[in-house]
């Protein structure tokens, strides 16, 4: 399976995961020129701005794959989003790290890590 297919698998997965934990999915693979954001949800009227990280092997830890630099760019791309929806930054948001993980069964498992990190 080609790397594009199964990230594509890991964000459907991730996308219902999210469904069935109460978020209402608002956009899927928002993009910008310095940025990107897999998913923006809102979860009890909270926009979540989500990142996936799909891997095979249970031998890696999804919050140190969402570095400094991948941080930047996704609040960079957040801003973009609130501003162009709302008109504005300062809307109460925050940033989720979902693990998307394919067990030897063939089957992804989530692992949800709410507010992962912050602007401030």
């Amino acid at each position: 399976m080609k790397s594009h297919d199964f990230g594509k698998q890991g964000e459907d997965f991730a996308e219902e995961f999210l469904r069935q934990h109460g978020y209402r999915i608002l956009v899927r693979n928002y993009r910008v020129k310095r940025g990107e954001i897999d998913l923006i949800a809102d979860d009890q009227g909270m926009i979540v701005f989500v990142e996936v990280k799909t891997r095979k092997a249970n031998d890696w830890n999804a919050f140190e794959a969402v570095g400094p630099v991948k941080q930047r760019r996704m609040i960079h791309a957040a801003t973009q989003y609130l501003v162009e929806t709302f008109g504005r930054e300062d809307i109460h948001s925050r940033f989720d790290v979902l693990a998307v993980l394919l067990g030897d069964n063939g089957e992804f498992k989530g692992d949800l890590i709410k507010e992962a990190f912050s602007i401030f």
